[in-house]
């Protein structure tokens, strides 16, 4: 199975990585791809700090989130890909599962009820509306 990871370093994706590695489901045979997503910075900060350091920025965030997500999964027998993208998380995560013909993505939600959502809107939620793959949230 192809799974894609969607995580941002909170603790919501420890949750999510403690979950997947305690369960012989997800740990035996599958091709793994850890995924983030940076906000895109706004338009004047990039135009006043230059190209090269808006990219080396974006670089230096990503690899903050996903080099320990992937040292964590090394540690449990899984070698994972990784990859990152900058925009908006819930539509650009719900993009890169499709695209990528994943068979399943699973990501840590914070569980806020239906009230919240509305309210505060939701990655989680923004995902399953736009995501056309089956989606795990772990909470």
């Amino acid at each position: 199975m192809k799974i894609l990871l969607a995580v941002d370093g909170s603790p919501y994706t420890k949750k999510m990585l403690a979950y997947l590695t305690t369960h012989d489901l997800f740990t035996q045979g599958n091709e793994y791809t850890v995924f983030t997503v940076q906000p895109v910075l706004p338009p004047r900060a990039r135009a006043a700090v230059g190209k090269e350091i808006v990219e080396k920025y974006y670089t230096d965030e990503a690899e903050k989130i996903l080099a320990p997500v992937s040292k964590f999964l090394l540690r449990h027998g899984i070698d994972a890909k990784s990859s990152w993208k900058t925009g908006h998380a819930g539509e650009t995560v719900a993009k890169f599962a499709d695209s990528g013909k994943f068979d399943l993505l699973v990501m840590g939600s914070h569980g806020h009820g239906t009230l919240v959502n509305l309210v505060m809107g939701s990655v989680a939620t923004e995902v399953l509306a736009h995501c056309k793959v089956p989606v795990l949230l772990v909470r």
